[in-house]
Parts: C-alpha cells; structure tokens; sequence
C-alpha cells in the first residue's frame, strides 16, 4: 500500500484492534519498504519535535541591544553627531558612546551565537537509534527517521521515539512519568480495545514519545510522530508560554528605568531652564539662539547620569562566567542565565551514556569450581578463554558450552558487522553475551535454526532471568 491511502483525519488509535490499525496506516507486520518511507517522508516531514522561535543572527545580535540604557546611550550618540555635524565639529563623543555600545554587542552575540551552534551540534550528535522493520528485515535507523506505519521493536530500556499501537507484547511494562508523572511503570496489552473517552495514562495498548520501556519486549506500529506525538502536544503548549526574565534581568531593567527616566527628566530641567534665563528668548518668535549649546550640556549630563560601562562590564563578567562554565563542559545558552545556574547546588544526572558509554563486554566465567578469562575488547566476537592463564577449548568444558548456547538463545539482541565495526542492535547486556558466544564459535543464526523459539519468560528483576 502507498502513503496516499493514509486517513486524512486521526482515528482513535487505541479504541481500534491490530488488524485495522495496520490496515489503517497501510501497513503489515513485516513494516514499510524503503519507497514508502520516502512517500511519508515527504508527507509527515522528520519525526522531530519543532522548536518555536529559533534565533537567527540577526536576532541574537539585535538582542544585545533591548537594554533600556544602550537604547538611551544610542539615541543620546545620534543627537550628539548631528549636533556636532551641525556645527562643523568632529563627533568624537558620538563615536565614542557608539563603540561602547557595539563592543556590548559583539561580546553578547559572540557567546550566545557560539552556544547556539554548539547546542545545534550536540543536538545532531544526541540523535537516537530506533529499531524498526524495514523491507521485511530488522535495521536500525535514526529516530528523526520514523514515519507513521513504521513497525518499531521494543525491549527493556528502549527510549520510545513515536507514539505506537501495540501488535504484540511479552510482559511489557513501561514508564510514562514523562506523560502522566506516575512513577510506577505500567503493564501493556496489546490485544484490548478500549472507550474512545479513556485517558492517556490508562490506554494500555497505546506507547507513547518520551516513555521508558522498563520490562519486556512488544512490536508496535508508529501512529504518531513529531509534533503529533502526545509529547509534541506538550512541547507546543511548553512553547506558547513567555518565558520569565531573570532576576538579575529584572533587577537590570528596574534600574536602567530608574536611570533613564531620572536622566530625562534632568534634561527637560536644564533646558527649560536655560530657555528661561536666556536673554535672547523671544516668546513671539520662539527664537532660542543657543538652544543647541544647552541641548549639548543636557545630552552631556544625561551621558554621565547613565552608567555607559555598566551593560559592558556586566557582559564582560558573565562572558567570563560562562567561559569558565565552558571549561568545565557546561554549555550556557543565554548570558543572562549564568547567574541563574550560579545558585544550583545539585543536578541530578542519569548515568547511562552521561558518565558512561552504554556499552557492556563479558570479562569473566564462573562455573561451579573454575574461572574462566576472557580476554577481546568491545563486540568484536574474537576472544581467547583462559583457565589459569592457560588458552583452552570452549567444547572441552560442557559446562561453558551449555552457559554459552543459553546466552544467544535466551537474547533478543542482534550483533552485526557494518564496514570494519561490529555494532549491537538491542540492549548492550545482551550484546555483550552474543559477543561473548561469538569468540567460542556459537553463533546466535545457527542456534536460533536448531532450536526455533515457541514460548518465553521475559527478564524481570524478580526472576532475574530471562528462559525460553
């Protein structure tokens, strides 16, 4: 089936059975061929959620520039040159609050621009892997890459990248905290069919974006993506509400208020003094002969009463700030925020692919009376087995040997080679007990043909094991 015979409206994907979801959505058990990736590709657009108000350069430059004091030194700067053009004269003051005025800008663009590109490049790097059915075979493919119809495979610890109708589960269990902040994870079916009416946190043959997938392994075909995900909804709500200034933001705009009016006002002072006293003022003609001369004075106390320096010197400081957080590998997005961050005292990090790399390798075997080495680095199925530092045979010990064919047939994991790399599709545990199998010769394909799979216990952490 082609993407054009998709439903232009949203059915209510968890009050329908499998059978007419796929139908539905186009699409069977073996997934969607490469061209009708394509197709929906061009309909649906990445499976990303959308950032509302992207800053250009331009805007992040002009950004630098909303300060109320640098707005009043930029207008004080434009009437003090075309005084001074006026009377023949050099606008050195001109030129020097305007130098003032662009070095702010330039050091606030160039921090806030590079940690917009850096945040651009950690977000390219930070794109997940999703393992999907493609042309009837398992491929793992970016996430930005799924397209409703998409049959994704499931298993403990997956991250889910799309909203999904469950085809068929093994005791899944999934957290949604992110959706419904229940922190209990919950149990899934995927032969149910429910009321229209029923609540996200209770549709049980539904997964959506965000989720954790916390036991077990299902098959699900992607109904959602992006911004129609139930995450998405979340993300545009997130995004239409205005953001808070900082304290210091705020404490910043108080003053130069202060400031800026108290200078005004000073200015309306001076020359409505000076028009006053001045001899030449004729009420007839209104003829003020040295109306520039006190429009100079006033400009020149307005420039002192405002700090000129102090938009620079707070740039510079928080630039300094966010350079040394920098060094330390914390990226600031917003000058204004390093403040903000300065009053953290603890940040509460997930381990897994922060401080490690997500990736397990089988160093050791126990049996009942011996302990086995094993020596090979990453997946790379090649290895010795070493008993007393002595390189044995995996077949001269039945007991390894039966340890081993448990470890590829009690696993849903794929090891495979792409170019010179060997790479694991699944969980990395279980990676690392096929690359384990593979250095004595016992290859998951081969087993699987032997001895074919009809039913399973999944992994749970009450069992603490997995039996087929």
């Amino acid at each position: 089936m082609s993407a054009h015979s998709l439903p232009e409206s949203t059915p209510v994907w968890h009050a329908l059975d499998v059978e007419k979801t796929l139908q539905l959505l186009a699409s069977d058990r073996t997934g969607l061929t490469s061209e009708e990736v394509k197709q929906r590709l061009q309909k649906y657009g990445l499976n990303e959620l959308k950032e509302t108000g992207g800053r250009s350069s331009w805007v992040i430059f002009l950004d630098q520039f909303k300060n109320i004091m640098l707005v009043m030194l930029i207008v004080v700067a434009i009437i003090s040159a075309f005084l001074d053009l006026q009377d023949n004269e050099f606008p050195k003051d001109a030129i020097a609050i305007g130098l003032i005025v662009v070095l702010n800008g330039i050091l606030g663009y160039l921090q806030e621009s590079r940690a917009e590109k850096a945040l651009a490049a950690l977000k390219r790097l930070s794109a997940p892997l999703v393992r999907v059915m493609r042309d009837g075979r398992i491929v793992e493919v970016e996430a930005k890459e799924l397209v409703p119809g998409d049959i994704m495979l499931l298993e403990a610890g997956v991250q889910l990248a799309a909203d999904g109708r469950l085809i068929e589960e093994q005791n899944l269990q999934v957290r949604e905290a992110a959706l419904t902040g229940e922190a209990q994870a919950v149990e899934k079916q995927a032969d149910i069919q429910l009321q229209e009416d029923t609540g996200i946190g209770d549709r049980l043959n539904m997964v959506f974006q965000g989720t954790e997938v916390v036991q077990g392994r299902a098959k699900a075909i992607v109904t959602a993506t992006g911004m129609q995900t139930e995450l998405g909804r979340i993300a545009a709500m997130i995004q239409s509400v205005e953001n808070e200034p900082t304290p210091l933001q705020q404490r910043m705009s108080h003053l130069g208020n202060v400031l800026v009016g108290g200078s005004l006002v000073l200015v309306a002072l001076v020359v409505a003094g000076g028009v006053l006293q001045n001899s030449n003022f004729d009420l007839a003609n209104l003829n003020f002969s040295n109306f520039n001369e006190l429009l100079e004075v006033s400009l020149s106390m307005a420039v002192a009463v405002v700090p000129e320096g102090l938009p620079a010197v707070i740039t510079v400081t928080l630039a300094l700030g966010t350079q040394r957080m920098v060094r330390r590998n914390a990226l600031i997005r917003k000058l204004p925020a390093v403040e903000t961050l300065g009053s953290v005292t603890t940040i509460c990090s997930d381990k897994t692919g922060t401080l490690t790399q997500n990736k397990m390798v089988v160093q050791a075997l126990y049996t009942n009376d011996k302990y086995f080495q094993v020596t090979g680095e990453g997946y790379t199925p090649r290895g010795q087995f070493l008993l007393d530092n002595q390189n044995i045979e995996v077949a001269e010990y039945p007991e390894v040997h039966a340890l081993l064919v448990a470890c590829v047939l009690c696993n849903d994991a794929v090891l495979q080679q792409e170019q010179s790399q060997w790479i694991i599709l699944g969980d990395p545990t279980e990676g690392a007990l096929l690359s384990l199998a593979g250095k004595a010769g016992i290859e998951k394909d081969q087993w699987e043909a032997r001895l074919p799979r009809v039913a399973e216990f999944p992994f749970s952490s009450e069992r603490k094991r997995m039996s087929v």
